[in-house]
């Protein structure tokens, strides 16, 4: 086997190993409060992450451009509870218009 095959199959394995690990965990455990928690506030901060990366980088460089204010926008529509399709028309407007103007 080559090099490629042998990363695969360890590849598997760990994945493996890790769903065993997960679904051995003892009940007490998941149902502890701080446990219950952190898995409510881990998708939040993951999609925040995103967002932040999609917003303010280009590659490997960090670029303010439209769509830093776009997302201010979004966050203030969001902030004042207007319905997700006109926040995210609007944010659009904004990437649009700031882009036009140059």
């Amino acid at each position: 086997m080559t090099g490629v095959w042998w990363g695969i199959v360890l590849t598997v394995v760990g994945c493996f190993a890790l769903k065993i690990a997960g679904l051995s965990v003892p009940e007490r455990v998941l149902d502890h409060p701080l446990t219950v928690r952190v898995g409510d506030l881990i998708p939040v901060g993951l999609l925040g992450a995103l967002v932040a990366v999609q917003v303010v980088a280009d590659g490997d460089r960090v670029v303010l451009d439209a769509r830093l204010p776009a997302l201010g926008v979004a966050a203030f529509l969001l902030w004042r509870g207007v319905p997700f399709l006109p926040m995210v028309a609007a944010s659009a407007a904004t990437a649009a218009l700031l882009r036009l103007l140059g």
